[in-house]
């Protein structure tokens, strides 16, 4: 069982950057992972999707161009680089790994999330 921590979340203004990081407390570096996202009120959205080796990485629109994610499989840490935060990114994020092969659910292993709210 992997246990995956998110941390690096906060309260920043509008136009400023987080980083968020998750370490993962067993070795995924054979597995895609990915950033989720739930605001007050709304279901949870993918935000980033990156696979095992940190070549192909993938984005929902409304972060294109601002929101950059990577991961350091020496460390078994996911990172997400948010720049130009807007109001409308306010949720919590929550990190992911390891696509679950039964298809029950997006991913296997999941963390306990972490709030980021930007205010105007």
């Amino acid at each position: 069982q992997v246990q995956l921590a998110e941390s690096g979340g906060g309260s920043v203004q509008a136009g400023g950057s987080l980083k968020l990081s998750c370490a993962a407390s067993g070795d995924i570096s054979s597995c895609g992972m990915g950033w989720y996202r739930q605001a007050p009120g709304k279901e949870r959205e993918l935000v980033s999707g990156i696979s095992s080796s940190g070549l192909s990485t993938s984005y929902t629109n409304s972060v294109k161009g601002r929101f950059t994610v990577s991961r350091d499989n020496a460390d078994n840490t996911q990172y997400l680089l948010m720049n130009g935060l807007k109001t409308e990114d306010t949720a919590v994020y929550y990190c992911a790994a390891c696509r679950d092969p039964s298809g029950v659910r997006d991913y296997l292993y999941w963390g306990q999330g972490t709030q980021v709210t930007v205010s105007s």
